[in-house]
């Protein structure tokens, strides 16, 4: 497959999606204007959206409709500081064009730091539902309270994390990645889409592989009445993981990418440029550094680095059958000759660079990491990843057995690490991650998703120094470790207290629920809340706190 340089897929990126859906404005240089009349009905089935804030600037998203294909729909933006919409601050004649799907951002400036914006998208005739977006604070905060999410898979079930989501006070909220899903109707997550109905529409029933079967996933999800109220009610920080190209997806290839499909680039060209059609995140610019890498300081309580742990710089994920045979088993020294070789790396050259100065010129209270796979060292003793590696009835009374022998071992048996595609496959460059940080004098707050389970880890460096905890949310509707074994909730709490007793790192998991992470962070102790879901196979459900935890600035438990 041809090797892109990251500075080559850039500039085929950037050509690719023109980046024309987006209009960059300064609030004040415009006048008040009035709502253009299009020649078509037009709809906004698809609701607003707001993102990356900063403490002057904002992007407003929105998509229209039009009842007949037209080269371009103009609209009016309105901006303004009041939910009713009297005391407009802005207003702003734009073009969403057939060319970007008729999807259409303004990435505004000159706004107030910690301020309420509300907007709408309309035309004479019609007119979207208001959203809200806040500003990032340019003075210490008494609070910063986020959500984050994780992995939301129409089909496999509905979207309650959103819905509340949408009700919680917030000041931002983190989207982590697998936005959406790229299977087809009767793979992954589909088994019981037709019950709930929530099938995929009959024309984007096949796995993604073009432009239009991204952008049509994409309009299918951006219709869910849940996910749009989300949207609605606050900014969101995304990134993107695998499933918005294609599973376990690597720089140059993904484990569900086959030959026979077309070329991997061309593919994962369609599906970013979709993503940057849809998503409310700024595209990129001419000499842009980092793809998805941004930082956002919330004054100097809080300084948040979004990383790309997936597409700009990840080297292919190890796999145990390379270093295995069926005569002599695996060979330990040869794998972890591999797994420890230096130049192994998730992040690329240069985002590696851009965030470990980061990590070194933040003065935040809270140095935040917001990506998407675990960064905890999982390692599990080998008969223990074995036996997860052949589930059957006997597997929870098996991990229980050997969790009490651990708890009493002289020296642990030989462990490895139980998931290659995460931070665990790339120890190095983690350790690099950990010294900066070590060297920073300010310990890490990791945030995560990806599993679909619900993790709490303390996190430390190759010899044993604390560097930080990691909190990862559960998925939205994507199932978890729980579906793959097939245990029931006594077994499945029983395997979660040994999996702590296994696993060094690990304080806490849920493998049960559904849900999202409330995070409060305040200038004396910063709260983690895991909230979880009764069933998102119902329409009723109930919303349970799964867990609490309170940590000091230090990072120590309180």
């Amino acid at each position: 497959m041809t090797q892109f340089s990251r500075r080559t897929f850039l500039k085929h990126l950037a050509l690719a999606s023109g980046a024309s859906w987006l209009t960059s404005s300064l609030l004040g240089c415009s006048s008040p204007t009035a709502a253009p009349t299009n020649r078509t009905p037009i709809e906004f089935l698809h609701g607003v959206a707001s993102g990356d804030p900063q403490q002057n600037r904002l992007l407003f998203w929105t998509r229209v409709s039009p009842a007949q294909p037209l080269g371009g729909v103009q609209l009016l933006l309105e901006v303004s500081t009041s939910a009713d919409m009297r005391q407009l601050v802005h207003t702003e004649l734009v073009l969403a064009k057939a060319d970007n799907d008729y999807c259409i951002k303004v990435d505004l400036s000159g706004l107030s730091p910690a301020t309420d914006y509300y907007y709408r998208f309309r035309d004479q005739q019609h007119s979207s539902v208001v959203g809200h977006g806040r500003t990032l604070p340019a003075q210490r905060p008494e609070a910063v309270r986020m959500a984050v999410l994780s992995c939301s898979n129409y089909p496999a079930g509905y979207f309650h994390a959103y819905r509340e989501v949408a009700t919680q006070p917030l000041d931002v909220v983190l989207h982590l990645g697998d936005y959406l899903y790229e299977y087809a109707m009767g793979e992954y997550g589909t088994e019981q889409a037709s019950a709930l109905g929530r099938e995929l529409a009959a024309d984007n029933s096949k796995e993604m592989l073009s432009l239009t079967d991204y952008r049509k996933r994409y309009s299918l999800y951006r219709t869910d009445a849940d996910l749009q109220a989300a949207h609605q009610a606050h900014s969101f920080i995304c990134v993107w993981d695998d499933h918005e190209i294609t599973n376990d997806a690597w720089t140059d290839g993904a484990e569900n990418h086959q030959p026979e499909e077309g070329s991997y680039q061309s593919r994962k060209l369609a599906a970013l440029r979709a993503y940057y059609e849809w998503m409310p995140v700024r595209p990129l610019v001419v000499n842009q550094q980092q793809s998805l890498a941004r930082r956002f300081d919330f004054a100097d309580l809080l300084s948040l680095c979004m990383l790309d742990t997936r597409i700009e710089g990840r080297m292919q994920q190890l796999d145990y059958a390379s270093f295995s045979t069926k005569e002599s088993g695996l060979d330990f020294s040869a794998f972890r000759q591999a797994l420890n070789a230096p130049q192994r790396t998730l992040l690329g050259q240069s985002q590696q660079e851009w965030l470990l100065s980061q990590l070194l010129s933040a003065k935040a209270t809270y140095k935040v990491l917001g990506q998407q796979v675990l960064m905890a060292k999982m390692w599990l003793p080998a008969p223990a990843l074995a036996a997860l590696g052949k589930p059957g009835p006997e597997l929870a009374s098996q991990l229980h057995q050997m969790a009490q022998q651990a708890k009493t071992a002289a020296s642990p048996a030989d462990t490895l690490p139980y998931n290659l595609d995460a931070w665990d496959g790339y120890p190095a460059e983690r350790e690099l991650i950990y010294q900066a940080a070590l060297k920073s004098g300010q310990p890490l707050v990791v945030l995560a998703g990806d599993t679909h389970n619900a993790w709490a880890s303390s996190l430390h460096s190759g010899n044993g120094q604390p560097v930080g905890i990691e909190l990862a949310t559960a998925s939205v509707t994507s199932s978890g470790i729980e579906d793959y074994l097939q245990l029931g909730p006594t077994e499945l709490r029983q395997l979660e207290q040994d999996l702590v007793g296994l696993i060094d790192e690990l304080d806490w998991c849920n493998l049960q629920q559904r849900g999202y992470l409330l995070l409060n962070f305040t200038s004396s102790q910063l709260t983690a809340q895991w909230f979880g879901l009764s069933s998102v196979k119902t329409r009723q459900y109930q919303s349970l706190l799964l867990n609490e935890m309170k940590f000091s600035p230090a990072l120590t438990k309180l």
